[in-house]
């Protein structure tokens, strides 16, 4: 006779878990280690038993719904793949005015797409106001939607420090940039994949 632990798990509840797996690791309940063991075998899991094995210290499922998405915006809604190149080409030739167009549309997609983070006003005010945040927050959003999709995120806040100190030697933000700037379009990449 096959108990319900036995039976098996298709791709979206292996998915279904390495999300859950992913929200206690930007929680802070699993270090860097344990997150990647258990997402192995989430990945690997056969059984309902396989994905019950991954999750006996952490909390279950929260019982309430997930909030709604602000103004009616679809939390499906992708952002756009910017070339790495073209988008350096036009802050030079702008002479750097392309950057606020840049950090405008990257964190409105981002929050179109999540339903949070700053948004594109919000990122601009902070450029206006105080513009060596502006790389550190970049790269904190960015690493966020990773985390949000259960997916270790390739770059942080800390990211941010590419861009300063390494703006005196000018070749900092551009690596800060082109990290960044790939990062956030692997991701797009990945989404629309499926």
């Amino acid at each position: 006779m096959t108990t319900a632990r036995d039976l098996r798990v298709s791709d979206s509840e292996r998915q279904a878990a390495a999300q859950r797996l992913g929200a206690a690791w930007a929680e802070g309940r699993l270090d860097d280690a344990e997150y990647d063991r258990r997402l192995g075998l989430a990945y690997a899991a056969v059984t309902y038993g396989d994905l019950d094995l991954l999750f006996p210290d952490l909390p279950g499922p929260r019982p309430f719904p997930p909030p709604p998405v602000p103004w009616g915006r679809p939390p499906s809604a992708l952002g756009e793949v910017r070339s790495t190149g073209l988008q350096m080409l036009l802050f030079v030739v702008t002479v750097g005015i392309w950057g606020y167009v840049y950090l405008f549309q990257t964190h409105e997609d981002m929050k179109r797409h999540s339903g949070d983070g700053v948004g594109g006003v919000v990122a601009l005010l902070v450029a206006f106001v105080c513009w060596l945040a502006s790389p550190f927050l970049l790269s904190y959003e960015v690493g966020r939607l990773y985390a949000r999709a259960g997916r270790r995120p390739p770059v942080s806040a800390l990211t941010g420090l590419w861009f300063f100190p390494g703006i005196f030697l000018l070749v900092g933000p551009i690596i800060w940039f082109v990290l960044t700037n790939r990062a956030l379009n692997d991701y797009w990449r990945g989404v629309r994949a499926g």
